[in-house]
């Protein structure tokens, strides 16, 4: 199986590449903007620009994928509020690129969308809940889905929720490694309580996506962790389990904080459907702060 990977220089896209390579039937094509951030030692490895049309369509025929993971998208969610035409041309137009060349070419593909979709009102939420989002960060993403539901194509559509993880260069942050720094400075953080979330393993994600492809899968599956927590419980857990100064972490809740984007109060995914359907199962969220303890370590030697 010729599997195609968009964005392979991001979290997922690099957790992703190393998975694949592990797979003697699957064979890797990389892709992102600029130079390779990882090795591919079976497989290539192709610069690319999936908001140019001509340059997607060029390389997928030169290519021939059988599957593509789309897991690049612009995901700041206060750039995309203020940068909004950068936001659109990288969760839209890229998207609509990609459709285009799978329905001509007759390739699966797997999109990862996300939990910024709907509104917050409640959670966790299935497969089943209405979109309703709340910035423009989850008004693209769902333009995103909406174009790959409406065309002809062979197609999943993963949502998940605050993916956390290390690359092998450490030069991309998130919640645990903001935290665990922020405490080992003697920093006091303000962590907001009153949101809640299915925090996602970046591995867990990438097995998820695997998983998908090679299993073709048709529809849309949530696949996140499967710990319902607020940022708060995340950062307390996260001080524990590096043995980090609990008292300098200060519950706050979101009207203190003034972001451009709103954010939704509450979300998390039920991952029933993708348990029965995939055979995904997602670590717990203290087994993957193990795992990345467990990488950091690797990192210095």
């Amino acid at each position: 199986m010729r599997i195609l990977v968009t964005g392979s220089n991001g979290l997922l896209g690099q957790k992703l590449t190393r998975l694949l390579q592990n797979d003697k039937d699957v064979y890797l094509i990389a892709t992102a903007r600029g130079k390779s951030a990882l090795k591919i030692d079976r497989g290539e490895y192709h610069s690319l620009d999936i908001t140019d049309a001509d340059s997607v369509d060029r390389l997928l025929r030169l290519t021939r994928p059988d599957v593509i993971i789309n897991t690049a998208a612009m995901t700041q969610v206060d750039d995309c509020e203020t940068q909004r035409d950068a936001c659109w041309k990288a969760n839209v137009t890229a998207v609509e690129n990609l459709v285009r060349c799978c329905l001509t070419m007759h390739i699966n593909l797997v999109h990862v969308s996300t939990d910024f979709i709907f509104d917050g009102t409640h959670g966790p939420l299935d497969e089943g809940a209405i979109p309703n989002p709340v910035n423009f960060y989850g008004e693209s993403k769902l333009a995103g889905e909406r174009v790959i539901q409406a065309s002809a194509i062979p197609w999943a559509i993963l949502r998940t929720v605050l993916v956390f993880g290390i690359t092998r260069d450490m030069s991309r942050s998130n919640i645990v490694l903001w935290v665990k720094n922020s405490l080992q400075q003697n920093k006091t953080i303000q962590v907001v309580n009153d949101q809640w979330r299915t925090p996602t393993l970046a591995e867990d994600l990438a097995m998820g996506c695997y998983l998908a492809a090679k299993k073709r899968a048709r529809g849309v599956y949530n696949i996140s962790g499967k710990d319902f927590m607020s940022p708060y419980d995340i950062a307390i857990k996260t001080a524990e389990f590096f043995q980090l100064d609990k008292s300098l972490i200060k519950a706050t809740d979101s009207t203190k904080f003034t972001q451009p984007a709103k954010r939704p109060p509450k979300t998390g995914f039920i991952i029933d459907k993708a348990r029965k359907e995939l055979g995904y199962e997602p670590h717990s969220f203290e087994e993957g702060l193990e795992i990345l303890a467990r990488q950091i370590e690797e990192s210095k030697g």
